[in-house]
């Protein structure tokens, strides 16, 4: 189940980064156990999945210094605002991020620190 949510984000990331104005979710994980989960999921700047959909983030690609995080995208280095943390605990157990891609590059709309194991 993790894998092919997995696959369904890292199509979704594609297709936002190929230029599309927003990733359609085509049902095809409607039912995965953690899909209401992640549907609920949100942080200070709003629900995460209305604006853009989530990534699994591999351990070198993101770090935490001084109680603040940021995470590779492209292979630029982003600061994740505060406001973007998503605080409940994490039941995917991987870190997640959820960039949005615009004219002045790329934000974080959420971001949830994995297990770190």
């Amino acid at each position: 189940m993790k894998d092919a949510f997995l696959g369904l984000c890292l199509g979704i990331l594609a297709a936002i980064f190929m230029g599309a104005a927003q990733a359609r979710d085509n049902g095809a994980y409607s039912q995965s156990p953690l899909k209401p989960w992640f549907d609920s999921l949100k942080s200070g700047k709003g629900p995460c999945c209305s604006d853009a959909d989530g990534f699994a983030v591999s351990d070198p690609d993101w770090e935490s210094k001084d109680g603040h995080y940021r995470v590779r995208i492209e292979n630029e280095w982003v600061d994740v605002p505060d406001d973007a943390l998503v605080t409940e605990p994490n039941r995917y157990g991987r870190t997640m991020v959820w960039p949005i891609k615009g004219v002045h590059g790329i934000s974080i709309r959420c971001f949830m620190p994995g297990s770190m194991t």
